[in-house]
C-alpha cells in the first residue's frame, strides 16, 4: 500500500468514526463551522483596525495575509481536486452542503488558523487559547462530513504558515 493510499484509508476510517460521535460538542458543529465563514474576521479585524493603537498595522497584515491565503487555497483546491467525502464514499452523506466542490485543503480551517496566528503574533501570547476555537472549527468540518481529517490538518498548517511568513515579511 502506498503512502497516499495509507493516508486515504486513515482519512476514510477516521471520518466514518467521527460520524458516530455523540460528544457534547455534536450540537455545536454547525455554529462552530459557521463562525469561520469569514464575517468574524472582517468584524474583529475592522474593530481592531479602528480602536487599537496598532490596529491599522494589524489590518494591513490581515488583508495581505488573507489575500495570499485565498489565492493559494484556491489554487491548491482547484488543481488537486480532491473530492469531498460525500462524492468519494459510497452511501455517505454530509450534514451540510459545502460551498464548493473540492475538499483539500480546508478553507475554513486554513482561515481560522491564519487569523488566530496573526492575532497572537500581533497582540501577544495571552490569545493562545483562541487556538482551541480554530481546532474546533477543524473538527466541526470533519464531523459535518465535508472534509477528511487530513484536509483540516493541512489547512491548519497552511494558515499558520502563511500568517508567520506574512508577518515576517511585513515587519
Amino acid at each position: 500500500m502506498s503512502v497516499l493510499e495509507t493516508i486515504q484509508d486513515y482519512d476514510q476510517r477516521s471520518l466514518l468514526l467521527s460520524q458516530h460521535s455523540r460528544s457534547w460538542a455534536a450540537r455545536y458543529r454547525k455554529p462552530i463551522s459557521k463562525s469561520a465563514d469569514g464575517h468574524l474576521y472582517l468584524l474583529v479585524g475592522g474593530a481592531l483596525g479602528l480602536f487599537m493603537e496598532s490596529g491599522t498595522q494589524f489590518l494591513t497584515l490581515m488583508l495581505v495575509a488573507f489575500t495570499v491565503e485565498r489565492a493559494l487555497y484556491w489554487s491548491l483546491k482547484n488543481s488537486l481536486k480532491r473530492r469531498r467525502p460525500a462524492a468519494a464514499l459510497p452511501d455517505f452523506q454530509s450534514h451540510i452542503i459545502a460551498s464548493d466542490e473540492f475538499s483539500f485543503p480546508s478553507g475554513h480551517t486554513c482561515a481560522a488558523f491564519l487569523f488566530v496566528t496573526l492575532l497572537i503574533l500581533h497582540f501577544g501570547l495571552w490569545l493562545l487559547p483562541l487556538y482551541a476555537w480554530s481546532a474546533c472549527v477543524a473538527m466541526s468540518r470533519v464531523y459535518l462530513g465535508v472534509h477528511f481529517p487530513t484536509d483540516t490538518v493541512v489547512g491548519a498548517v497552511l494558515g499558520s504558515s502563511i500568517a508567520l511568513i506574512t508577518a515576517q515579511w511585513l515587519t
